[in-house]
């Protein structure tokens, strides 16, 4: 602890730190006040959420190729400073002009649009600044304070935003959340180091073509040629638009499931996200104390079979007894069982791929993951609107099929392995 607190004396960092625990909890009040939003415009319609939560995914296909290039070129203090200040202003206009003059909701898909397109130059430059906060020796500290920190109020910030939804309404949640981009902009403009860039803001525009066309383009292109002739790895690229695709196709349905089975919108919800938080904290730090002996495909299979009963039971269960405690104990239980998933897989990656692949390796995975997300949320939604299937009956079927395909591949490693003895 006494080394946290060194690393906290640095003004500089703990301005930057101060900065993002007040912008994680005001992004998940965002999230929050969003679901609230549509939850009192169209109770019950899992496809409309749907709708507006892609406009939250798109960004990292449209604007994530290109940001990370740019940060790089940018003076990265007054890249989070100008980007939180206009987050801040997105969040007010919500309230201010789309929910006050009832505009159309096109409005609102285009403010979403827009606030995590600006997020996603936040997010490099602000891991990218890092170093330029603290002391080398410093470094480890500092990024596992940060992330830390990150995770426990994002975390809690799904909880305490359910509640201040709860309370004061949805349009209190995007006054208080365009607070916190607006503080969190203030405290990093304090920030005082010298800026590394040397890019004059004219000449960005005679560099965007050549830059898209060689440095991002040419890279993503080469990290999907490198996936797709690594046999490993195109197990773990399969393994991941699996998991993101079931993710996708219960998100916005087991939302509304929650709303409608718990009758609240944002406070049982919020709740929730926090239980589910936990569970996948405990169940990284449990894998990564026990797990490190076992094999990683071994580990994900049994994990994907053991996490789908957990979701079918989540369905099941509080269908029959819908009441908080019920989802708050099967929440976690889910959390806990697909957290070594994700801890494997990352782990496969860094084994397998080569020093110089990574950056793109983990590039054209985060495009997988996301595509997977998106168009099975969409899918998943429309489906859970017919009737005949049902929000509780598509979650059960889910799981199901999940922890089927979980068992069979578990079973194909183990005949795979007996075969090799033989």
């Amino acid at each position: 602890m006494a080394h946290f607190r060194d690393v906290l004396k640095k003004r500089n960092f703990f301005l930057l730190w101060l900065g993002q625990i007040i912008s994680q909890l005001g992004d998940r009040l965002n999230q929050m006040a969003l679901i609230g939003f549509i939850a009192q415009r169209s109770p019950g319609e899992t496809f409309e959420l749907a709708t507006l939560l892609s406009f939250t995914i798109m960004p990292v296909f449209v604007v994530g190729p290109i940001a990370g290039v740019y940060v790089d070129r940018w003076d990265r203090r007054k890249t989070m400073y100008v980007c939180d200040f206009l987050r801040g202003l997105l969040v007010l206009c919500i309230p201010v002009f789309v929910m006050n003059r009832n505009l159309p909701v096109v409005w609102l898909y285009l403010a979403v649009f827009l606030l995590f397109s600006i997020g996603r130059f936040f997010v490099p430059a602000k891991m990218a600044i890092v170093p330029d906060l603290v002391d080398k020796d410093q470094l480890l500290l500092a990024n596992s304070l940060v992330n830390t920190t990150g995770m426990i109020a994002a975390t809690f910030g799904f909880a305490i935003g359910g509640i201040i939804v709860a309370v004061l309404g949805v349009k209190g949640g995007f006054y208080i959340d365009s607070a916190s981009f607006f503080i969190s902009s203030l405290l990093i403009f304090f920030i005082n180091i010298k800026s590394k860039s040397n890019i004059k803001i004219g000449a960005l525009s005679k560099e965007i073509v050549e830059v898209i066309r060689k440095s991002v383009f040419s890279e993503v292109k080469e990290g999907v040629v490198y996936v797709l002739r690594q046999t490993q790895m195109r197990t773990v690229i399969g393994t991941l638009f699996l998991v993101w695709a079931a993710l996708g196709a219960v998100y916005v349905v087991i939302i509304v499931f929650i709303q409608s089975t718990l009758k609240s919108f944002t406070l049982d919800l919020g709740l929730l996200i926090m239980f589910l938080g936990i569970g996948l904290f405990s169940g990284s730090l449990i894998y990564g104390r026990f797990g490190k002996t076992s094999n990683c495909f071994q580990t994900i299979h049994s994990s994907l079979f053991v996490s789908g009963l957990a979701l079918a039971a989540f369905a099941f269960f509080l269908e029959k007894m819908p009441y908080f405690y019920t989802a708050a104990f099967l929440v976690f239980i889910f959390g806990a069982v697909v957290a070594p998933i994700m801890t494997a897989t990352n782990t496969l990656v860094h084994d397998v791929a080569t020093d110089k692949m990574r950056g793109k390796v983990f590039s054209s995975i985060e495009v997988v993951m996301h595509l997977a997300f998106l168009m099975f949320m969409l899918l998943g939604s429309s489906l859970a609107e017919i009737k005949k299937i049902g929000r509780g009956n598509f979650l059960i079927a889910v799981g199901i099929l999940i922890s089927a395909i979980g068992l069979v591949s578990y079973l194909r490693l183990k005949v795979k392995e007996l075969s090799k003895q033989f």
